[in-house]
């Protein structure tokens, strides 16, 4: 048993996915799902089959009904399905949190950004990276939770991780629509996660970190002015975000080229283009920027407020997120090491159930 490509989880962002990988393939795939939510999973195969056959495409959906928790299980149905491509897809925090408002948690995440749900985003997907280096698997590990930050995460673990989806491709793909470029490829673009906010204001009301384009290899000067007709949705955009990974996936899955942009690749922080080529994946920066460069440009945003992590693996946090979290949590605050990922999880989970419990201030 073989699959092409394998999902894993059943929320909306994973549904995203295996729905247009089962509407868009031109190729036979198939496109394995897992999850323990039985009921979620048969109706996420039968509505992806039945979008493969509306369209007229060559892609087949299977589900595979396991406990993500369970390291047993997920690297049995790894061995056993050996995904050319792995997508990481369940996360313990819903995206929502950035429309929520009202308690204690969502008000620290609001003010300390999105850094402060990091751990809940990396600890499965930390697992699925060790389960892919134990199993000496040579797969594609594409995780969509938290991309930017959490893939920096992984790599400092000493674990594999190719790249995320979503964040940077909004913007890029947004913007490459209203521009009505029939070749995407013509557009180059830096962008950290950061940069996506100043988009879900009115144009009239933004400020703040802007992403860096070029278009043709030429910087855009202004590009809240230039790109004033763009606005993202203040819920999670995964129409567009989840979306942008699917050719991506098929490329790698098929053995095609591809070029756009991802989050977090091979690890690094924020957002760049990056293409896959001959079977490897790289960055695919516009001529007048370098390599360290486009990283210092993209590390800047979590120096200044958020989380990183040094090259020995020890995590902080920075800024007003920093200055939040120690409010609520002193210990917390402090920062941990990379290994510790599971302890930290804990409390920081325990520390989530008190701040939603409480109004926000």
């Amino acid at each position: 048993m073989t699959t092409d490509i394998l999902v894993l989880g059943t929320g909306s962002f994973a549904a995203r996915i295996v729905f247009d990988l089962a509407a868009t393939a031109a190729e036979p795939v198939t496109i394995g799902i897992a999850s323990r939510n039985a009921e979620r999973l048969s109706w996420l195969r039968i509505a992806g089959n039945a979008r493969a056959s509306i369209f007229g495409a060559p892609a087949r959906v299977e589900s595979h009904a396991i406990d993500l928790l369970d390291r047993d299980a997920l690297a049995a149905l790894i061995a056993a399905t050996r995904p050319a491509v792995l997508v990481q897809a369940a996360s313990s925090q819903p995206s929502s949190v950035i429309a929520t408002e009202g308690d204690a948690w969502s008000r620290l995440v609001a003010e300390g950004g999105l850094s402060a749900t990091a751990v809940f985003q990396a600890q499965l997907s930390m697992r699925v990276a060790q389960t892919v280096r134990n199993a000496r698997l040579s797969c594609q590990l594409v995780n969509c939770c938290f991309p930017d930050v959490v893939n920096s995460l992984i790599a400092a673990a000493g674990l594999p991780v190719t790249c995320g989806v979503g964040n940077i491709a909004i913007l890029s793909n947004a913007f490459a629509g209203e521009l009505r470029l029939q070749d995407s490829r013509r557009l180059k673009m830096l962008a950290h996660y950061q940069c996506v906010t100043p988009f879900r204001r009115k144009a009239e009301g933004r400020s703040g970190p802007a992403a860096r384009v070029w278009i043709d290899g030429k910087e855009v000067a202004d590009v809240f002015k230039s790109f004033a007709s763009v606005k993202i949705t203040p819920e999670p955009a995964i129409e567009i975000s989840g979306a942008s990974g699917v050719p991506m996936m098929l490329a790698m899955a098929q053995g095609r080229d591809w070029s756009g942009h991802v989050p977090g690749p091979l690890g690094l922080p924020g957002g760049y283009p990056a293409a896959w080529r001959g079977g490897k994946f790289d960055l695919d920066l516009p001529e007048a920027i370098t390599r360290a460069e486009a990283v210092a440009w993209n590390a800047q945003f979590e120096e200044a407020n958020g989380m990183v992590v040094d090259g020995e693996g020890q995590v902080r946090y920075t800024g007003v997120l920093h200055d939040r979290l120690r409010d609520a949590s002193p210990e917390l605050a402090k920062g941990f090491h990379v290994r510790d990922i599971e302890a930290v999880y804990g409390e920081m989970a325990k520390l989530r159930t008190r701040l939603q419990s409480e109004r926000a201030r």
